[in-house]
């Protein structure tokens, strides 16, 4: 069994966000609670998104990373000797291996009138449970954690051992155990004589109703849980829709209820918020407090968060109508960092962190990336500096766009071009359409596509928005981004520039030519970067006073001196991948590398990519929160900015208030890299990889770009007769003016929290 100091040493306590106590009452108005307090975090079989669900191990867990009144949440069971246990189902095998130790004591029982077959409580005396270990019951989530004999806990176990500031104890099947003999409600008030317990639920009438007269209102508060809109409630026999419209009955035996969050916050059938419901408003007003349950960082919700968790918290405890009283998380470290450091802000108050926010194609993780919406919607979000990847048209026009590739980002594979597909073995394509095979007028005939980067795991972004905006030419991206007065820069990205020689496209002239024509080259306010992965085309920029970014694209655990002597030779600042920062095996972290620390003593900015709201794009340690991760490679790696395809957590980031604090709380301290490993059997360990490459000066050093070759029009096969006209700069004269009603189309449709 882990220890309380074993576990305090996951995390590092460096600088961070706030004090613990100033949590609750860090907001300059009142909340919209019933009694105008912070909501409470309460913590579903402990931190159950990591860890064992009700384990030991979860519980500390969850002490140790939310706010300091956290209430801890138990499952309670009965044994056939009438023990409680905190298990999160009454079967004992979905989060157990009972049936390894009892292979052929299967049951069936009906369970609210189901047939329901496996393990269960009642038929073992507490003794007989003592080799059962607990285990991950959710299959999406790390079983790593499985082999660490962490045994069933009776209710008093985790009294004494956890010392939770707060217990909440669920009675889910009161009825069911009533069946075998067996008094949920003796034991309750059996229990109540030892031990203060803050909190009871149950979604059933009676059993509430059976202990409301035993038990003492100001230091036990009954809460009625609601299950399904449609499930039938055994007690009145009525559906709990039903009963939802009489909240003046329920306050007669429970002081609150518990409500998954979909009875707050509908979705509809494509996981799409609906209008708020009136739910909160009219339980406060009957005088009842009210608790959202459902809520998991690495389960989907719904689509208009972007897959941010902070996002989908404020929404409940920050909106401006309403506030729960609670919330019922698996990721307690989630909810108390929202409440805490998150809510309460203004758009407009200023950054309390030195981070440059650089967008991956625009708000690529809300709308196709390198379109007008993605540009318009980063802007919107706070991003300092836009990015466009460089591609060229077949008529000689740069524009934006994530691949060379069409097939990559666009319609391009339902259109009639599909027959002049090809494979490149130079820029590893095989059956594609790279952008120079069509001009520019054939381009703007496709449609944008959103990409999907954790389809595997399917996780889809905004799949209304799946082919919305228009795609933007270098010229109509520069004159927006010097416009914008919310954007600081741009970053152009260059890749594949000798492979586009050789065929004809001179990328870096056409890239200086339209920075000239854009009027940046005799400007100071707006910072210009010039990003690629090779050094030959930053050296064709030298001679101009722009921001030189070398892009080191594959992961390394070191760097030589010779490599970043070299690299200052041509750049400013590096790009770096996260496990290039923090490496990770099998996504936990395995250290910390000494490369960013190395890069700066030589005064050279580093910058990471790609951070990604999608819990599977983190490593565990992260806590499946965008939020978390961004703050240990900020705060604990020093990096100078992020480069990512949702900004608006980036920038919500870095305005938060408790990043003016000087102390900060456990939940809110940096991850030590590898302290996870030491929860897991020696078995459960993640294989170990060999070591990422050290970066050496010839990594870096290339050859100069070849002379632009000089290929005829027929050569090309070019069919330019239909082309759009050109500005003198060969640029389209596509009117730049589309992003003028973007940002209203986009206000019109965001749900803005």
């Amino acid at each position: 069994m882990w220890n309380l100091r074993r576990l305090s040493c996951l995390f590092v306590l460096l600088t961070c966000f706030s004090v613990t106590t100033q949590a609750l009452n860090n907001a300059t108005t009142k909340w919209l609670t019933l009694h105008g307090h912070a909501p409470l975090v309460i913590a579903r079989g402990g931190f159950s998104g990591l860890l064992p669900d009700s384990s030991y191990d979860a519980y500390i867990m969850a002490l140790e990373t939310s706010l300091s009144n956290a209430i801890i949440w138990c499952d309670v069971q009965l044994t056939k000797d009438e023990v409680g246990i905190c298990f999160p189902d009454v079967k004992l095998n979905n989060a157990s291996d009972i049936d390894f130790y009892f292979k052929n004591k299967k049951s069936k029982y009906l369970v609210n009138g189901v047939s329901t077959q496996g393990w269960f409580s009642i038929d073992y005396n507490f003794k007989d449970l003592a080799p059962v270990t607990l285990k991950q019951g959710v299959y999406s989530r790390t079983p790593r954690f499985d082999g660490t004999q962490e045994s069933i806990l009776t209710v008093q176990d985790v009294v004494n051992q956890v010392k939770p500031p707060g217990l909440w104890l669920n009675i889910q099947h009161d009825n069911f155990f009533s069946q075998h003999n067996l008094s949920m409600r003796n034991y309750i008030i059996s229990l109540s004589r030892s031990l203060l317990i803050n909190y009871i639920s149950s979604p059933e009438v009676n059993f509430l109703r059976s202990i409301l007269a035993r038990l003492n209102p100001r230091v036990t508060k009954l809460v009625f849980r609601f299950l399904g809109q449609n499930d039938v409630e055994p007690s009145t026999n009525q559906t709990y829709g039903s009963l939802l419209k009489n909240l003046t009955f329920i306050k007669t035996f429970a002081s609150g209820i518990l409500v998954p969050k979909s009875y707050i916050w509908p979705v509809d059938n494509s996981l799409y918020l609906q209008p708020y419901t009136s739910l909160v408003l009219d339980a406060h007003k009957e005088g009842l407090q009210i608790f959202a349950s459902e809520f998991a960082n690495d389960l989907p919700f719904a689509y208009n968060y972007s897959y941010d968790p902070i996002s989908e918290y404020l929404s409940f405890v920050d909106n401006g109508n309403f506030s729960v009283d609670g919330v019922l998380s698996d990721f307690p470290v989630t909810p108390s960092v929202t409440i805490d450091c998150f809510t309460h802000l203004d758009k407009n108050d200023k950054p309390r962190e030195k981070l440059l926010i650089i967008t991956s194609e625009g708000a690529s993780g809300d709308y196709p990336g390198c379109t007008d919406l993605a540009y318009t919607k980063a802007a919107s979000d706070g991003a300092d500096v836009l990015d466009c990847p460089v591609q060229m048209a077949k008529d000689g026009i740069p524009f934006c766009l994530g691949s060379i590739n069409l097939i990559d980002k666009t319609t391009v594979f339902r259109s009639p071009f599909t027959n002049i597909a090809s494979t490149v073995p130079e820029l590893n394509i095989t059956n594609g359409i790279v952008t120079f095979n069509l001009t520019w007028d054939e381009i703007n005939s496709l449609k944008p596509e959103i990409t999907n980067p954790w389809l595997e795991f399917r996780l889809y972004r905004n799949p209304k928005a799946r082919n919305e905006g228009n795609f933007v030419s270098l010229v109509d991206f520069l004159t927006y981004a010097k416009n914008a007065t919310t954007v600081s820069g741009v970053m152009i990205s260059i890749e594949n520039a000798a492979y586009l020689a050789n065929q004809g496209f001179g990328v870096t002239d056409a890239v200086l030519e339209a920075l000239r024509n854009a009027g940046y080259n005799n400007q100071t306010a707006k910072k210009v970067m010039i990003q690629s992965k090779d050094s030959s085309v930053l050296k064709e920029f030298k001679k101009n006073r722009y921001e030189l970014v070398y892009r080191v694209a594959d992961d390394i655990s070191d760097i030589e001196s010779s490599t970043i002597s070299e690299i200052k030779s041509f750049a400013s600042s590096v790009i770096l991948t996260k496990n290039s920062v923090f490496p990770s095996e099998s996504q936990f972290l395995v250290g910390k590398t000494n490369v960013v620390e190395k890069l700066h003593s030589s005064n050279v900015s580093v910058y990471v990519q790609h951070f990604n709201n999608e819990f599977v794009s983190q490593a565990w340690d992260f806590f499946s929160d965008s939020s978390v991760e961004i703050n240990n490679y900020i705060v604990g790696a020093g990096i100078d900015g992020v480069i990512t395809d949702f900004p608006h957590t980036a920038t919500r980031y870095r305005r938060n208030r408790c990043l003016r604090y000087k102390v900060p709380p456990l939940y809110c301290s940096l991850v030590s890299p590898g302290v996870l490993l030491q929860f897991m059997s020696r078995q459960s360990l993640p294989p170990a990889e060999a070591p990422s490459p050290i970066l050496t000066e010839s990594d870096v050093v290339e050859p100069p770009l070849p002379p632009v070759a000089k290929i005829t029009s027929t050569a090309r096969n070019d069919s330019t007769a239909n082309a759009a006209p050109t500005s003198p700069i060969g640029q389209s004269s596509v009117v730049a003016g589309v992003f003028t009603c973007c940002l209203t189309i986009l206000l019109a449709d965001l749900v803005i929290f």
